[in-house]
């Protein structure tokens, strides 16, 4: 399980002019809910938190989270960003209770050189990047590792075909979805010898039936 620290303040403002001075101060508004507590809004220091970002994996990071000192250990739910500059402007946190499992997605890691690749020169792509599962944060894996060393060309790893999966993690994600697949090289035409002009193809013969006083072989005049 990974974990982060993060320094958090209370706020009693709010609407788009409070969310506006906070930005110019350097700091972002924010805000934590959670099954056993009330809806508090917050602001965390902007340069902070990019930092926490750079670093960590935020959709499975729990975030011990100090508000005005007291701790609260959260996951961070939703990141909004501006659509054209992209600079975080609001980040919503859900605090975490003991004993209650959260749906989270955990990245999927390839280890190994597939054999299809190895000794056949296949294309490893990864489908399924991250892999949805419901968990106690407690025991929150970073990451999900599938071996690909035995994936032959043609061949594909699925959802419940992993035997990683550490116990007490359930998946969500359907049983039948595809991970990974090898599949074949692509074989390029190779180009004519240098000075040979490929042929051009054939004019297609035109087939017409006949009219009524006309000939085979004799042609309308225009």
């Amino acid at each position: 399980m990974a974990t982060a620290s993060l320094s958090a303040k209370a706020r009693s403002t709010s609407g788009k002019g409070a969310a506006r001075s906070l930005r110019r101060d350097g700091r972002l508004p924010a805000i934590i809910y959670g099954h056993a507590r009330e809806p508090l809004s917050l602001s965390v220091a902007e340069r902070e938190f990019e930092r926490l970002l750079e670093k960590h994996n935020a959709e499975n990071t729990v975030i011990e989270l100090s508000i005005d000192g007291s701790m609260s250990r959260t996951l961070i739910r939703e990141i909004q960003r501006h659509p054209v500059k992209r600079n975080v402007l609001h980040v919503d946190f859900q605090e975490l209770v003991a004993g209650e499992r959260v749906v989270v997605r955990i990245p999927i890691v390839l280890t190994g050189t597939a054999e299809g690749v190895r000794n056949s020169g296949g294309i490893l792509s990864q489908i399924l990047q991250e892999l949805e599962v419901r968990v106690d944060p407690l025991h929150m894996p970073s990451k999900i590792e599938v071996d690909v060393t035995d994936v032959s060309i043609g061949h594909s790893i699925h959802v419940s075909e992993i035997t990683t999966i550490p116990e007490g993690v359930e998946v969500i994600d359907e049983p039948d979805s595809t991970v990974c697949i090898v599949a074949a090289p692509k074989v390029e035409e190779e180009p004519p010898p240098a000075g040979v002009v490929p042929e051009a193809p054939a004019e297609p013969e035109l087939i017409r039936k006949p009219k009524e006083g006309e000939e085979e072989g004799e042609t309308e005049e225009t």
